[in-house]
This record gives structure tokens, sequence and C-alpha cells, in this order.
């Protein structure tokens, strides 16, 4: 028990020494150092209520402490503590700085869908507790101080950024504190199945049950996100379809690559998207 309590010691003060190099002395308030990457830092104890975060975030207390409520569940989270927070529920947060120092620092990543990869469902026991605390283990320490790296560094490319949250969240995935990671929207999980498969003939009673429900459940529930199973089938493949003809492909070959047989009704379902012809969007 004294090894395990000295490692995780070790890694929290390892933790905190990397991500401390990414601030400087005496930034107070949100300090943003790529897109979605930002530390906050406050001089005073503070009560933040009923907040509702827009994507999950990954976060480490650099300095001070973190008392998280959700609904009548409260957690504290000290100093090199390694923690996920959902989107979408209502949060009630109390930062206090550090007796010592008077600083209460935090460093947050956000999580959005499209960064996550595609690493089937997360299995957990049904009694794991339900925590927001992350064990630390080396490879997570690495993998986490590599990622906040290389994307504060920036301008990080795109695939790089994809790259370091790839193998963050691989980590991460299974473990019951980051299972809000991998808890999509259903428009986000519809938009991602038929992205594999493009040239397939979907409907919405084969995404249902590829998914595991009802076509009736299906469409209501994206109906409800405002995202009806024909816009999201669309989006896909014309998005997909104006990439492959700004790489140089033809119209046609566009169209039967993502699911068109006709040409009329690929030209047709182009111009509702980009408001013009696909041929006047092909490389001349």
């Amino acid at each position: 028990m004294d090894d395990c309590n000295s490692q995780t010691r070790d890694l929290k003060r390892q933790l905190v020494a990397g991500l401390s190099a990414l601030r400087s002395a005496d930034d107070t308030g949100m300090t943003t150092h790529a897109r979605g990457f930002f530390s906050y830092c406050t001089l005073s104890r503070e009560r933040l209520a009923r907040m509702s975060l827009p994507w999950p975030v990954i976060g480490v207390v650099l300095s001070g402490a973190k008392e998280v409520w959700r609904g009548d569940v409260a957690e504290r989270f000290g100093t090199g503590t390694l923690f996920v927070l959902p989107s979408g529920i209502d949060l009630d947060i109390v930062n206090e700085p550090d007796e010592r120092s008077g600083i209460y620092r935090s460093i947050f990543l956000e999580i959005e869908p499209d960064a996550v990869p595609d690493l089937g469902p997360a299995r957990h026991r049904a009694d794991a507790a339900d925590t927001a605390v992350v064990p630390l283990t080396p490879a997570l320490v690495e993998a986490m101080l590599h990622a906040s790296r290389d994307i504060a560094s920036g301008p990080a490319g795109a695939a790089v950024r994809t790259a370091r949250l790839a193998e963050l969240l691989a980590l991460l995935h299974g473990i019951p504190a980051g299972r809000h990671l991998f808890e999509l929207p259903l428009s986000q999980r519809v938009a991602r199945l038929v992205r594999a498969h493009l040239d397939e003939e979907w409907t919405a009673a084969r995404v249902a049950a590829r998914l595991g429900m009802s076509e009736s459940t299906l469409r209501r529930r994206l109906a409800t996100q405002g995202q009806p199973f024909s816009v999201i089938l669309r989006h896909e493949r014309m998005s997909a379809a104006h990439r492959l003809m700004a790489q140089g492909a033809g119209s046609g070959a566009a169209a039967l690559a993502v699911g068109y047989a006709s040409r009329a009704h690929f030209a047709r379902a182009f111009r509702a998207t980009f408001g013009g012809n696909p041929k006047r969007d092909a490389p001349s």
C-alpha cells in the first residue's frame, strides 16, 4: 500500500511539473494555450453555480483544490488529480487556492465528438464507483504530457492533435471516470456509421438496426437533437463528395463513391447543400 501511495505521489508531482511549464507565472483568469486547451487561475476561493460544459473535459488540478457537486454528490480533487467532467449537466464547482502559495490553478482539454476515436463501447463493472477521478499510471501521465505539449506548441496540425488525443483517449477507454468522453450524441453516432460506408444504401431502418433500436426511436431521438436522419445522411455524403471533387474526381465518380446512382439526384442534393452545380466545384 505504501509503495502504491508513493508511486501515486510521484506521478502527481511529475504531472503537475510537466503541465505547470505551459503557463506564465503571473497569469490569472482564463488562459488559452490552443483551441480547446486552456488553464484557469484564481487567487481567492470561489464558487461557480450551475455550470454546464459544452464538451466533456479532461482536467488536472495544478495548485490548490477543486470541489465538484453533481446533484447531491460531491468530490474533492487535490493537487495533481486527473479528472473527467461530463458535458450537458449542471455542476456546482468550488475552487480553493493552496494554503501556502495562495494560488488555485487547473488545466483543461476539451474533447469534442470528432476527436473521439472509434474504440467501441467501453465496458465497466456494474459496481464501478461513479467517480470523476482517473487513477494515474506512468503511461497515462506520459500521454497527458505528450498531448498537452504538442497541442500547446501550436499551431498544431489537425493530424497531430488527433493523434495525440487518440493516444490519451485510448488509455482512458474502459476507465470508469473516462466514460463521459465516449458518450457521443446519437446524431454523431449516426454520422460516424454512415461516414464509414457512404456508398451503402442507408435507410433510417437499417441504421436503427445497426444501433440496436427501433426506427421510430431513432427518428424521435434525432428530432429532439434537431438532426433528422435525412439531413445527417445528406451532409455526410455531400461533404465527402466535395472533398473528392476538390482532389480531382469528376462529379460522376464522386456521386457513385458517396452512394448516388443517379447523377440528377446527386446534382440536386449538391445544389441544396452548396448552392451551386457540382461541375462548377470540380477542378478544371
